[in-house]
């Protein structure tokens, strides 16, 4: 057997998992007033399907005064129970457990959702919601026990095998635990043993609720990761062996960080690969218990390394399993080459939820969309058609994968000699190679779907209207901005981030980024520059650089990174004007909020990054002169990668 450990069996109080892979709790958006819903159960029965052995739901809200997120389930309303128990029936049927977690958010919490005071051991404000809690009384913390064990008894009438209490990033459990949020000098604040009673309080109700029969754990933070004090690995020992010496519970599945450093909690593919395995194996050597560790744990391998280390019982993926729900299944039946891996940009799941999206996926648009795109949806063609697509970027792969698995017979064009668009470009910048594992994942699937790749070839009208398809689509993206809307920006030494990262600019040493983007593209390019020892100063007209990074969890680590690096920053400023000579630049910046203008330089080189523009033109030159006609992802409007693949994905069902 490839996978001797991950594919064995584990007893988790009075449960046996399958197998060692959880789907671990995170938002999705997809409660339907405060209900479960049939997303839901599609969404997490399409992972049971692909061979997972446990699933933890997300946090469900235990308590009025939870409020983190507007689309939590209230799990302490008994109307919860029916949508529970289809939800449960559909995982049961494919042979996965399904647990409940259980959370009260405390200080991270949103009063201005419920209009009702934020609960937490100490007024201290959370640094993300920043709103000043009320301090808990005592019969606060009785209320939320009873609450608790409420909760925990419709879970287990709605058919879940066992119940997670949520005392990691983002719970009072732990902001009780934690000296960092916890400064009471009652019986509840104070030492390791008063700060641990309110918690154990919560758990005692559950267990009283549920009875002894029943699999009960919590997911600790085993580190909180803050220099300034709070938990650390040394206290999270102590104290899991203090909940482990209480018989209260079964398993000790992990975090890290708290919302102080939220890029750790959701590490980026900026964060090494099984970053949290180091605190796993700390709890695990301290503790009898099964020990889940989770992050950045993506590939069967890894986690069958960390299980016969005994680093931990028990992996957790999420994102991995957001990607490809079918991993285990195919890791089961040594399929390793058709596994989609995760990348871990966050743009399409963790971005999404800090926008109160509903939860997607780049890589995956079935993600939400089980019931009309999940496995066993896809249904042949009526007729079967040749098919060309131009454009060998994400959009045209998955265009060309979905129709040919549908039986059309379809030619992939490129211009490049090698696949991936665009995406061959943004791995250059600095950090992002990750994101290349998107062509390795699509250049597999692609093969195995009998698409005749034509790379090398600069298609034209004639081609296309020679070969006679019956239907082409156009996935031909597009190009920086040819001609900048400022002045002076076509003269010598400007160049955009494409001829950078490509190597195709003569930079001097002093280099200004003119950033427009506010995306991976300037301050990757920014990177990419700092650590060829480049003096790099970056203008933009937003709040600050890399504004859209902050949902992805990137931000804080890149302007780290960009400070240690040598580079300067100075936000709020439009350029409108550049002048003189290469080795000269000077930059006219307009301040986006004084109106006072300022002069920049002077500078050796200056890297735009202010747009893309379409590149339609092969698109409208065979308007109404084929059959069939599709234009699909950036040659349409220029986004990101989640959306060329979108559009590949649906053109190449409907075609």
């Amino acid at each position: 057997m490839m996978f001797q450990y991950l594919f064995s069996p584990l007893k988790i109080g009075k449960v046996e998992v399958k197998n060692r892979l959880s789907f671990q709790p995170h938002l999705t958006n997809f409660a339907v007033d405060c209900l479960p819903s049939e997303r839901h159960r599609n969404y997490w029965g399409e992972r049971a399907k692909g061979g997972v052995g446990l699933i933890i739901t997300e946090e469900m809200s235990v308590h009025p005064t939870d409020t983190a997120y507007e689309k939590l389930i209230e799990v302490f309303h008994p109307e919860v129970i029916p949508g529970f128990r289809k939800i449960t029936d559909t995982v049961h049927q494919y042979g996965a457990k399904m647990f409940a977690q259980l959370n009260h958010n405390g200080q991270q919490c949103d009063g201005t959702i419920s209009r009702l005071p934020v609960w937490a051991p100490s007024p201290v404000p959370d640094v993300l919601f920043r709103e000043v809690p009320k301090e808990m009384e005592p019969e606060d913390i009785e209320e939320v026990a009873r609450y608790f064990g409420k909760s925990a008894v419709h879970a287990r009438e709605g058919g879940f095998d066992g119940i997670e209490l949520q005392y990691g990033h983002s719970s009072l459990a732990r902001q009780f635990l934690s000296p960092l949020s916890n400064l009471r000098q009652d019986e509840f604040g104070g030492s390791l043993e008063n700060r641990m009673r309110a918690p154990t309080l919560f758990i005692e109700a559950v267990r009283k609720a549920v009875g002894n029969d029943f699999t009960v754990g919590i997911r600790l933070c085993a580190d909180e990761m803050v220099p300034w004090g709070g938990l650390n690995l040394e206290n999270v020992q102590e104290i899991a062996q203090k909940f482990e010496a209480s018989g209260l519970i079964d398993f000790m599945d992990l975090s890290i960080g708290t919302f102080f450093n939220l890029y750790l909690v959701e590490g980026s593919m900026h964060t090494p690969l099984g970053y949290t395995i180091p605190l796993a194996a700390g709890i695990r050597e301290k503790i009898k218990l099964p020990v889940f560790c989770t992050g950045r744990i993506n590939d069967p391998v890894m986690a069958e390394k960390v299980l016969a280390n005994g680093q931990a019982d028990m992996i957790g993926m999420c994102r991995q399993l957001i990607c490809d729900p079918f991993m285990p299944k195919k890791a089961l039946e040594g399929r390793l080459e058709d596994i989609r891996y995760c990348v871990a940009d966050n743009q399409g799941c963790i971005g999404r939820m800090g926008l109160n999206k509903l939860l997607g996926c780049i890589q995956n648009p079935a993600v939400g969309l089980e019931k009309e795109w999940g496995e066993g949806t896809l249904k042949p063609a009526a007729v079967k058609k040749k098919v060309m697509v131009i454009g060998g970027g994400p959009g045209g792969m998955w265009a060309a994968k979905m129709a040919a698995r549908r039986g059309h017979r379809v030619d992939l064009y490129d211009r490049n000699e090698e696949l991936g668009g665009q995406i061959r470009i943004a791995m250059k910048g600095a950090g992002r190679d990750e994101f290349g594992v998107i062509i390795r994942n699509e250049k597999d699937q692609l093969d195995g779907a009998g698409v005749e790749l034509r790379l090398g070839v600069e298609v034209t009208e004639e081609m296309v209207l020679k070969a006679n398809p019956d239907a082409v689509i156009v996935a031909t993206g597009s190009v920086p901005i040819q001609h900048p809307p400022m002045g002076g920006a076509d003269g010598p030494g400007i160049y955009n981030a494409w001829q950078v990262l490509q190597g195709e600019a003569e930079l001097g040493e002093k280099v200004c980024i003119v950033d427009a983007d506010g995306h991976h593209r300037g301050t990757s390019t920014a990177e990419y520059l700092a650590d060829q020892g480049k003096a790099v100063h970056i203008l933009c007209p937003s709040l600050f650089i890399g504004a859209e990074l902050g949902p992805l969890q990137d931000l804080y680590l890149t302007r780290q990174r960009l400070l240690q690096k040598g580079a300067t920053f100075t936000p709020d400023t439009a350029v409108l004007e550049i002048t003189g000579d290469a080795g000269a630049k000077v930059l006219k910046g307009l301040n986006v909020y004084s109106n006072a203008m300022t002069d920049y330089g002077p500078y050796d080189s200056v890297v735009l990054i202010i747009g893309q523009q379409v590149d339609d033109a092969l698109y409208r030159a065979l308007k109404g002169k084929v059959k069939e006609l599709h234009r699909i992802g950036d040659c349409v409007a220029p986004r990101k990668v989640d959306m060329a693949i979108w559009d590949g994905h649906k053109v190449g069902r409907e075609i």
